[in-house]
């Protein structure tokens, strides 16, 4: 299936090809658009989270090595999930737009002596984390002109084509994360469900971010880089304390 996306020069679709994480389901389209039309609302819709969560959980998992909920931030927009030497860029506010990112042996190279830097401890290896995601910052800004994106970007900047909402980063901090973990550079860590917050009635923002499991206290840890400006640090913190922010 040809993913779904706004005409651009850049677009490419998803390879049809067998993914390290399995691939997206054929049956996904209408979801797909679905979430297109949430590219006019606010990054977490309370409503269109709502829903979410429902298809999440009902999705059985598309392949042993991925959860219900990780799958589907790849089969609600008809993309292949990644695998060891490339993944789907999504940008444009719910992956309206899309790139391929093809690893090169110099990415790899330069995210491995990345988190080498982080084999310490758990709190190193969330550091290097850190500075992998601002890796991904400055490869993909100049490529896909997100070198202009702005912090909590959403449709009140009409601005789609240089930014990320919340959904995309989601996205693409999983699928990078997803990789690192692929190529054995997660010594303390491995790849959680995404996490969403959002509570009306103490006015409190919807909102998701991929996370983090450290894995020897299990604790949840988020890596949120949609709060945060080109090449500025993803907030990482605990899941407990995400939750409460707005």
């Amino acid at each position: 299936m040809r993913p779904m996306g706004l005409p651009d020069k850049r677009e490419r679709s998803g390879r049809s090809g067998k993914a390290l994480f399995g691939k997206a389901s054929s049956g996904q389209g209408l979801l797909g658009k679905g979430l297109a039309f949430q590219a006019l609302a606010f990054c977490g819709l309370a409503l269109f989270l709502i829903g979410w969560s429902l298809i999440a959980a009902a999705l059985p998992a598309l392949a042993d090595e991925l959860s219900a909920p990780i799958a589907a931030l790849y089969s609600t927009v008809s993309i292949f999930p990644p695998s060891a030497k490339s993944m789907t860029v999504c940008y444009g506010f719910v992956c309206r737009r899309r790139e391929i990112l093809d690893f090169t042996p110099a990415d790899r190279n330069a995210l491995s002596k990345i988190l080498a830097a982080g084999r310490a401890s758990a709190a190193a290896e969330r550091r290097a984390v850190q500075k992998a995601v601002i890796w991904f910052d400055r490869r993909m800004g100049p490529v896909i002109g997100t070198n202009k994106r702005v912090a909590k970007a959403d449709f009140r900047y009409f601005d789609d084509k240089h930014n990320y909402d919340c959904w995309d980063t989601t996205r693409n901090t999983t699928s990078l994360l997803l990789v690192l973990q692929a190529w054995g550079l997660l010594k303390y860590h491995v790849v959680g469900d995404p996490h969403y917050r959002g509570n009306a009635l103490v006015l409190q923002t919807p909102h998701n971010t991929a996370v983090l499991v450290e894995r020897a206290t299990r604790a949840e840890w988020v890596v949120d880089m949609w709060p945060r400006g080109y090449l500025q640090p993803p907030d990482v913190m605990t899941v407990e304390k995400w939750v409460k922010l707005d």
